[in-house]
């Protein structure tokens, strides 16, 4: 049996989210210099953002069932964790291990959506979508970051 799509308002809104990636990259890396420092904080704090929300996305879709496994509930707290931690270590780690730490969480958490079972149909194509969209800002980020 093949999946239903998405329905359209899910894309538009998910679309919508994935926006503050390639802005700020793109003004990180090319906008005068002034506007970078802001930038770079605008692409880290999103991807923090993001994942926490991924992590909910994750815990809401456990929860719902009827016996919630607890180490799919534990793991599904790791990326905001892990978020929080490179957000707070920005200044002893410098932009580029950041931005590093951002697309492997990006990563890891897209390797568990997908190993997850008991996810609709449709997830993996649109967490792939959202996930290759930030990674590919990051990926620019990143460049601009070790050419500082």
């Amino acid at each position: 049996m093949e999946a239903r799509p998405a329905p359209a308002p899910l894309w538009i809104i998910a679309v919508l989210a994935l926006l503050p990636f390639p802005v700020s990259a793109l003004i990180y890396a090319f906008a005068p210099s002034d506007l970078g420092p802001g930038a770079l904080t605008t692409i880290l704090t999103w991807s923090a953002v993001v994942l926490s929300f991924l992590g909910g996305v994750r815990w809401g879709l456990e929860s719902g069932r009827e016996d919630p496994r607890a180490g799919r509930l534990a793991a599904s707290v790791i990326s905001p964790i892990a978020a929080w931690l490179l957000v707070m270590g920005r200044a002893e780690m410098g932009a580029a291990l950041v931005i590093c730490g951002f697309m492997a969480a990006f990563m890891l958490q897209w390797l568990f959506d997908h190993a997850a079972p008991d996810v609709p149909a449709r997830y993996p194509r649109l967490s792939t979508t959202l996930t290759a969209g930030a990674c590919i800002s990051l990926a620019m980020a990143l460049e601009k970051a070790l050419r500082l």
